[in-house]
């Protein structure tokens, strides 16, 4: 047996992981953090497009109001840690931070590494050992951890957190281990499915489409028949159906395909109500007068979508646009106000921002993030069965996990 002298494994240099490991150091834990990247962070640093939404200027009811999957278990780390919290230990990491629309928080510098790089320091700064080992199961004695055994070495501790991420992204190093590992020591794993993830449609329309980018639209999402979210911003048709911002913040309601149906509703125009769209058909109408229904659109669509939605339409596209009847045109009008895309599914969580699912969350203190069935073992971040929706929610869902179970983690008896 190999024996670095530590008390506290923290396996996964991610942002729970990080979070987990510094704030165990600062209330004297010796830590070793166990990470196979080169980097730390390696996901942290591409959230956000590379600019990395830190969190959310947001405060415990806003917080559990945006994670759809298991919200409760997170009342007491978000009370510990908001989004305000946040704020104020990066900024005291010295790192400037600015708050967008909807709150979103991020670097100054529009630069993922700045965060990274901050939490880095603090970890060198506090005598945290980095490891570049990959964890492979927890090691027990009578129920109680006693270690982590890794692909280079045994690692004895008194605790250890497992904050490995998800599945999405496994180039990242989110890979599953972590939930082989919690598993293999008792814990239950829900199933795991992306979410933040782009969807796959029935048919092949948005295919046709594939590459156009629309702004300012508003998307809403339909579940067996019945509105359950709406938004609006900016979407992009590919060759399996669409992605983009809007869609991926939709994928977080998209939760029962086996039981229900899916139905996304565009309004390519949401600036203006039927009437002022119809005034607006009107006058491109008479601008076109002679020309061909076809040929009659292209001031009010990309061009890429209107030979689809002459097709929706059923006008003959070689009809004279003075021939288009009141009724034609009504019909017209609420296919550019309720475009639909039947949606077959998400995306594998491969793709995914974020993964759905994970340790069951009974089986975790969720004061402590320690794990019920073998004392001394935590959980932070991903692994958990928590998601949240876009907005930094989710990396915060990282901070305050983290934060907790290093807190707790650093009070296991014999350090």
């Amino acid at each position: 047996m190999t024996d670095h002298g530590h008390g506290l494994v923290v396996v996964g240099g991610g942002a729970a992981g990080m979070m987990a490991a510094i704030c165990a150091a600062e209330r004297g834990a010796a830590v070793t953090l166990l990470e196979p990247n080169e980097r730390l962070g390696k996901k942290l640093n591409i959230t956000g497009k590379g600019r990395c939404n830190v969190t959310n200027d947001a405060g415990l009811e806003t917080l559990l109001a945006n994670v759809p999957r298991n919200g409760k278990f997170l009342y007491s780390a978000f009370s510990g840690f908001d989004g305000r919290d946040a704020i104020s230990f990066f900024e005291g990491l010295g790192v400037p931070l600015k708050t967008e629309r909807g709150n979103r928080v991020f670097p100054v510098s529009d630069r993922s590494f700045d965060i990274s790089g901050a939490l880095e320091r603090r970890l060198r700064m506090l005598k945290v050992t980095i490891v570049r080992d990959r964890a492979r199961s927890i090691l027990t004695e009578a129920g109680t951890v006693s270690g982590t055994a890794a692909e280079h070495g045994v690692y004895p501790a008194n605790a250890v957190i497992l904050s490995t991420g998800g599945v999405s992204y496994p180039a990242t190093g989110s890979t599953g281990e972590g939930h082989r590992i919690a598993a293999a020591a008792g814990h239950t794993v829900t199933p795991l499915q992306g979410s933040l993830v782009p969807l796959r449609e029935k048919g092949n329309t948005c295919a046709s489409m594939q590459g156009l980018s629309l702004r300012n639209v508003q998307l809403t999402v339909f579940e067996s028949g019945k509105k359950i979210y709406t938004d609006f911003g900016e979407m992009l048709f590919t060759h399996f159906g669409v992605s983009g911002p809007l869609v991926l913040s939709a994928s977080a309601h998209m939760r029962h395909f086996e039981k229900k149906s899916y139905r996304l509703e565009i309004d390519l125009k949401p600036a203006l109500d039927e009437n002022q769209l119809d005034k607006r058909l009107l006058s491109d109408f008479e601008k076109y007068c002679n020309h061909d229904f076809a040929n009659a659109l292209k001031d009010l669509l990309p061009q890429k979508m209107i030979p689809q939605m002459v097709r929706a339409s059923g006008i003959d596209p070689r009809c004279k646009v003075h021939t288009v009847t009141r009724e034609q045109r009504r019909g017209l009008i609420q296919l550019l106000k309720h475009w639909p895309i039947e949606i077959a599914g998400l995306c594998p969580v491969t793709d995914a921002i974020i993964t759905s699912g994970g340790i069951k969350v009974s089986e975790i203190n969720p004061t402590t993030m320690e794990s019920k069935l073998v004392k001394g073992l935590f959980f932070a971040g991903e692994i958990i069965d928590v998601d949240a929706y876009t907005g930094g929610f989710n990396l915060q869902i990282a901070w305050a996990t983290g934060r907790a179970a290093g807190i707790a983690a650093a009070g296991t008896e014999n350090f």
